[in-house]
């Protein structure tokens, strides 16, 4: 019979899991998943655990969502997946339709890929290549100090966490990076425009385009600035010929408290990445959005080469769209965002206790996703690493980036599992 350990040492033998250390589990132990329902999941052993972090963030509308569900078994007796060059189905022209229609105006143009990180090597290589295609080369990037973009070899050139990036250094692209707003006041956001606005009138004719993550940036700490940098950033990016990329595959689909983190600056970016929650956490999916100027740079002759050679085998998956569809589908008709507004007052009021523990720095919290940032503690003593085995004690799935404690659950979540999972923390943050 089917265990916890039985299934860890098979796990142990062949699997070499990401982000992870394995040496670790001669000490922690892996927990195998037997089933999954609402924010729940379930072991072998007949545990459960609130999953407090979506599941890394992709989680919107909870485990076997049973809507979801049967978009994508109706979807599985017609077509589950067919080659998208020179071909096409119902799901994905509906879906890129709808994200037309839900995304800033001005985004018409959709180009699917399979993840996040995927995602923004397209769009990275849009860019150039739109430059060229109109006869200048850009090869440079920028983006900001402190940011995370995937960890393919593009995607982490332009990212800024040395514990990702560091070791590949070698083998990156071109990138420099622009200061982040050191908080969220609107003083921190107007000195790291003139730090901006000074690289881009130096440098803006080598840079094809800047790329953000908008309001928080996810594995650097979820660090939040104000969106007055973006509103600003928008204007000097289009100032200088320098496009802008808004990395919204963490804050789309709602976390953030809008649709899209770009919507609470009022800004259209020249593209869009997004992937995550867009399929509501069931299947691999990203997309990117473009303006018709983009597409237009690439639209020409075969004898002209221009056109833009990126694929994927399973792009626009038929299966994945109609989960995304399903996704959008109860956005729609249950008003999510305006329900995720109360939801997020209380998370809002479950951090206030924190303040008074001396060893918490700081608590923040934007949208669907709340933080309490622990002092400065040494490496090796894994703080983080001892407060997500403890919160797992008691039920509850957490995943700390080192001292930086977070709650990003999926929007189903009670009040009252809510005041469990800050229970918890609490908890264990007064343990240590």
């Amino acid at each position: 019979m089917d265990n916890n350990s039985s299934l860890m040492q098979r796990d142990l033998e062949v699997i070499w899991h990401p982000c992870t250390q394995m040496k670790d589990h001669e000490i922690y132990p892996i927990v195998p998943i037997s089933s999954a329902y609402g924010v729940y999941l379930y072991d072998f052993d007949g545990n459960s655990y609130i999953d407090a972090i979506s599941s890394w963030w992709v989680n919107l509308f909870g485990h076997c969502n049973e809507y979801i569900n049967s978009k994508i078994k109706e979807q599985l007796d017609t077509l589950e997946h067919v080659i998208l060059a020179g071909f096409s189905h119902k799901p994905a022209i509906e879906l890129a339709h709808r994200l037309v229609c839900v995304t800033p105006s001005g985004l018409n143009k959709v180009f699917f890929a399979d993840n996040g990180s995927s995602a923004v090597e397209v769009a990275l290589k849009m860019s150039y290549h739109y430059h060229l295609n109109c006869g200048v080369s850009k090869p440079l990037f920028l983006s900001l100090s402190n940011s995370y973009h995937g960890e393919t070899i593009g995607a982490l050139s332009v990212g800024d966490v040395a514990l990702y990036k560091q070791t590949y250094a070698p083998l990156l692209l071109q990138s420099i990076q622009t200061p982040v707003p050191i908080d969220a006041t609107i003083e921190a956001s107007i000195k790291a425009l003139d730090a901006l606005e000074e690289i881009l009138a130096n440098r803006g004719s080598e840079i094809s385009a800047f790329i953000l993550e908008p309001l928080i940036q996810g594995a650097g700490g979820m660090h939040i600035y104000h969106e007055h940098y973006l509103i600003n950033a928008r204007e000097l990016t289009k100032k200088y010929n320098i496009h802008m990329i808004c990395d919204e595959i963490l804050t789309g689909f709602g976390r953030t408290g809008t649709m899209f983190a770009c919507e609470q600056a009022g800004i259209t970016p020249d593209f869009m990445t997004l992937s995550k929650g867009l399929t509501g956490g069931y299947l691999p999916l990203s997309v990117v959005m473009t303006t018709n100027e983009v597409y237009n740079a690439f639209y020409c002759d075969y004898s002209e080469y221009k056109g833009f050679l990126h694929s994927h085998s399973y792009t626009g998956n038929a299966l994945a769209c109609s989960a995304a569809l399903a996704t959008l589908d109860i956005f729609e008709e249950h008003n999510i965002i305006e329900q995720n507004i109360e939801k997020s007052l209380h998370m809002g009021k479950a951090l206030e206790r924190f303040k008074t523990l001396s060893s918490v720095k700081e608590t923040r919290i934007i949208g669907m996703i709340a933080v309490v940032e622990l002092k400065e503690h040494h490496a090796e003593e894994r703080v983080g690493l001892k407060i997500h085995e403890f919160a797992l004690s008691k039920g509850i799935l957490i995943r700390p980036l080192g001292s930086v404690i977070y709650v990003m659950p999926p929007y189903i979540i009670t009040k009252e599992e809510i005041d469990r999972t800050f229970d918890v923390i609490y908890d264990a943050i007064v343990s240590l």
